[in-house]
């Protein structure tokens, strides 16, 4: 309300001022008067004893007298005071302004929790509070309870998430948080939201330094080193400086390059609180901050507008502040001078309305657009200022590229609205000049160098030595340490140190896989390098590379004895089958030799003898469809196609189970699973420094006493003769190996389940395990990864073909046997037949060699059985078989030497006289062969023409 003063007397004027200006000597300074109904009272709390209080009184008394200039009807009065107290005192301040001093508006405050205070006693009186402070809060004051609260500054929260997009643009996981604590708490909600937004790309906090207020230090450089001395033990060198006042600021870059904190790999980056004053700070001070990014508030400079305030500005600025050595405004005096040009705009509107309350002129205060100095000033909408990326180069800044607020693509070069439609990208293409001038991006950790090298952990006593083996006879490191993950990790450093030098050394470790992993963890080691597998309760703890081998768990157990094996030919079929299949081929046999020898087919009658082996053979070759024997009843073709329609079928299905039973013996060399272990109680396995065991109690229930510890990979055989354990579980990768190199007595099942691989570990954030992934890929790419699994898990030349990759003799020796004992049975029987004949027909003397005897024998098996041709024609069968037509005898029995040779020519017209033409087979035709033979066993000076002629016949 306007403060009218009434016309007083001269001795009381007097008196009246003298008590003003003392009371203003203690609390303030009064600009202007509030003495007419036509003045507005407004209050400022600043504090005028740091650098951002002066730039912002300054700014405030320009733009109070401009408008006082300007304006005839109505005219602004300043009321400021110096706060530099407790947070409890901005309430008071600000209760005092409005109850004593009747202000209508409140501008200023240092920090969002001083002005939320005053807000809060802003609201009972109707009185709006323009804070200069930046807020942490997403949303608007207003719907924080606090609706006279109307915030000029810039807003935390999209400051930090344009550090998180830095961050995440150049892949750094972790990284250390450093505030000035206000001892409010503040800063715990900066921190929260930064926590938010790192964890949103991926990356975390590892560290948060809080600095004391710099207000409470006599020494506030030794308490910033005491403070920095922390940060060595921390693996990050990310640093985010949330929030600092500019000397607590100037002492941390300070110390921090005198630390070599802005060393090489090591990145800053500050935020506006800081950014905001490079403009108007001291420039010897920049320098320390050399190679830093910042997030600061984008205005323009080039305007008219703003180089008439930046005039008038420094005028004022120096002849107020003659100590400070930089009078150009900053981005607080614009905001104050804005905050201004906000008050006096929404006078003007309720310069044409008849109504003035509080609450009218927070309402058009409200209605608030323009284009101001510091930004574009609207509330209806979250619009809030631009940010632009900085570099801190030399005593001063380049502009890289601006935050469009965008996710998906956080950084322009043109423009920082994200709906501008200029071309936007992920990363930041300015060229940055990065602390030590690093040429590269820093990898934000604190990398190995000769004096302090990377500290790998290995399993010194690991169950398989092809992966990692000490030996500690060895002094040279090559020698030492040896394997298949000692031999990827030499190859990847290779890879890595056309880049970055990688100085290590290995530290054997006594233990378990997960005591190894903690040992990153808690820092002891930097990395472990070994046949660790990828779990998931591991990656909480530390980062894994790539894998660089397949794991998973498998059962192992000992290749059943097969004595029945060679008889695998009959398991196609179950005993009852083949004993109806056998019972059915005589059946059918039975059934064609009647149907047939009813028939008079020639081929089915003769001698008993001679038809049981024609029936026999015909449905025995019929199996095969190899019968030629002809059929003369439909009758028994109709028999006929049935039989082989049924050995059609037959045949093929046996021939198919017998391939699937050969692929499934490959396929499925192991049934037994877990849960057949767990039901008999049977006793297994594992190595006891591994996850295993672990896994078989947690996962599978498998009871610890049925667990057998084992350490070493040539133990695995002793156990399994011994009888203590019946089968063994391992890695996938280990009983590859242990397989491999005895792959005739053990087998491995299918996998019972899969995890992540064998990898590399490292600690949480730490950029290498990126590299060496990358690092591991390309080895894998370049047949290096390969060549080095040939040399570390060689295949055993027995097991370089095992025995199911082939059918061998052992598969089907049964059926040779058979086979072979078949014929031999058959050679035996007519070897006899033959000895019989032998000593029948010939006259052997007594006093004759054995090799005499063995002459006459082969001769007599050459030429024939002598006998006489009468007796051998009466033997004949009135229906002779075609065996009795190539029976030898016939062809090279013929002595036409004899006695009885022209009997024998007589009995053979006998015989065609009694065999009629129909019941004659055609004999089989003579082989040259055959009549060779024939002329070679005659005696030619007793052959006389007819005889001649004779044998020509015959033979033919």
């Amino acid at each position: 309300m306007p403060f009218p003063l009434n016309p007083p007397t001269r001795c009381f004027f007097y008196f009246s001022l003298t008590s003003i200006l003392l009371i203003v000597s203690h609390l303030g300074y009064i600009t202007g008067t509030a003495g007419d109904d036509n003045s507005t009272i407004i209050g400022a709390i600043i504090d005028a004893n740091s650098r951002k209080g002066k730039e912002e009184i300054t700014a405030i008394k320009i733009a109070v007298d401009k408008f006082n200039n300007n304006s005839k009807n109505h005219k602004l009065s300043l009321i400021s005071r110096n706060f530099t107290g407790e947070l409890y005192q901005a309430a008071l301040t600000a209760e005092e302004l409005i109850k004593e001093n009747k202000v209508q508006v409140i501008v200023g405050m240092d920090t969002w929790q001083q002005a939320a205070l005053a807000a809060e006693i802003g609201n009972q009186a109707q009185v709006p509070v323009l804070s200069l402070a930046a807020s942490a809060s997403v949303r608007p004051s207003r719907q924080l309870g606090r609706p006279t609260l109307i915030q000029m500054g810039s807003n935390v929260s999209e400051q930090i998430r344009g550090i998180s997009a830095i961050v995440h643009s150049y892949h750094w996981r972790r990284v250390i948080a450093i505030y000035e604590d206000d001892a409010y708490g503040g800063n715990a909600e900066m921190l929260t939201l930064l926590s938010e937004a790192l964890h949103r790309v991926g990356s975390e906090i590892e560290y948060h330094l809080s600095l004391p207020p710099i207000s409470s230090l006599s020494d506030p450089r030794g308490a910033v080193h005491q403070e920095l001395l922390k940060l060595l033990s921390t693996q990050s060198r990310v640093f985010i400086v949330l929030q600092s006042s500019l000397p607590m600021a100037t002492h941390l870059f300070q110390e921090a390059r005198r630390m070599d904190f802005m060393g090489k790999d090591s990145a800053w980056i500050i935020t506006d609180s800081i950014s905001s004053f490079l403009d108007s700070m001291d420039t010897s001070v920049i320098p320390y901050m050399e190679g830093a990014l910042g997030i600061k508030s984008y205005y323009s400079k080039s305007n008219r507008p703003f180089l008439e305030f930046s005039t008038q500005f420094q005028k004022n600025f120096k002849s107020e502040n003659p100590e400070e050595d930089n009078a150009q405004p900053g981005i607080h005096a614009l905001r104050a001078y804005d905050s201004i040009a906000v008050i006096t705009r929404a006078l003007e509107r309720l310069a044409s309305d008849d109504t003035n309350t509080p609450n009218m002129l927070l309402k058009n205060i409200l209605l608030s657009d323009f284009s101001g100095l510091s930004r574009t000033i609207n509330f209806s909408n979250s619009n809030s200022s631009p940010f632009i990326i900085i570099n801190i180069v030399g005593k001063g800044y380049t502009e890289l590229d601006f935050w469009t607020q965008d996710l998906d693509n956080p950084f322009s070069r043109e423009g920082g609205d994200k709906n501008s439609g200029r071309n936007t990208t992920r990363i930041l293409e300015g060229p940055v000049i990065w602390p030590g001038y690093l040429k590269r991006v820093p990898k934000g950790w604190e990398m190995p160098t000769v004096a302090k090298r990377l500290k790998i952990g290995i399993p010194a006593d690991a169950a398989f030595k092809n992966y990692v083996k000490v030996d500690e006879a060895q002094i040279e490191p090559e020698k030492k340490y040896t394997g298949f993950c000692i031999d990827i990790f030499r190859e990847v450093v290779k890879i890595l140190e056309q880049n970055y030098s990688l100085p290590y050394k290995f530290y054997p470790f006594f233990g378990t896989y997960d005591e190894l992993v903690d040992c990153v963890y808690s820092k002891t080691y930097d990395a472990v390098v070994g046949d660790v597998t990828i779990l998931a309760t591991r990656s909480k703890k530390v980062e894994f590379t790539v894998p660089y081998a397949e794991s998973g768990l498998v059962i192992i157990q000992a290749r059943p004895k097969e004595p029945h094996k060679a008889w695998m030919f009959l398991k196609p079929f179950t005993m009852e089958m083949w004993v109806v299949t056998g019972a059915l081929l005589i059946y059918t046999m039975f059934i064609v030799w009647v149907l047939e020898y009813q028939s008079n087919n020639p081929a089915f009658r003769g001698p008993w003898k001679s038809q049981l082996g024609t029936a026999l053979w015909f449905t025995f070759s019929s199996l095969f469809f190899a019968h030629r024997e002809a059929i003369r009843s439909n009758i028994t073709r109709v028999v006929i196609v049935v039989w082989l329609f049924v050995v059609f079928v037959l045949t093929a299905s046996y021939t198919a189970s017998l391939s699937s039973m050969l692929t499934v013996q490959r396929l499925d060399s192991n049934a037994t699973n877990i849960e057949g272990l767990k039901a008999t109680r049977s006793v297994v396995g594992c190595d006891g420094a591994s996850f295993v065991r672990e896994y078989l109690e947690n996962v599978f229930n498998f009871e610890g006493a049925h667990i057998n510890n084992i350490s070493n990979q040539n133990q695995y055989h002793g156990e399994f003769q011994s009888g203590n354990i019946s089968a063994a579980v391992l890695g996938l990768s280990h009983a590859k190996i242990f397989t491999s190199q005895f792959c005739k007595n053990y087998t491995a099942g299918q996998p019972l389940n899969r995890f992540g691989g064998l990898g590399f570990a490292f600690q949480k954030g730490s950029p290498l395990a990126t590299d060496v992934s990358e690092a591991i890929l390309t080895i894998s790419e370049k047949r290096i990864l390969k060549e080095l699994e040939d040399k570390w898990f060689p295949r055993s030349a027995e097991c370089s073909a095992t025995e199911n990759d082939k059918l061998s003799l052992g598969n089907f020796w049964a059926l040779y046997l058979l086979c072979g004992a078949t014929s031999t049975l058959c050679f035996l029987l007519f070897f006899l037949r033959l000895l019989i004949d032998f000593k029948r027909h010939q006259a052997s003397r007594s006093d004759e060699s054995i090799w005499m005897k063995t002459v006459q024998l082969v001769h007599f098996f050459r030429n024939g059985q002598t006998e006489i041709p009468n007796e051998r024609l009466s033997n004949l069968s009135p229906h002779p078989t075609g065996d009795d037509w190539i029976s030898p005898r016939w062809s090279t029995a013929s002595r036409f030497d004899t006695p009885g040779g022209s009997r024998r020519r007589s009995s053979y017209r006998d015989y065609d006289s009694r065999v009629s033409p129909s019941d004659v087979l055609e004999p089989p035709e003579t082989s040259p062969l055959l009549i060779l033979n024939s002329f070679l066993v005659l005696d030619f000076s007793t052959i006389t023409p007819t005889a001649t002629v004779d044998l020509i016949e015959t033979s033919c």
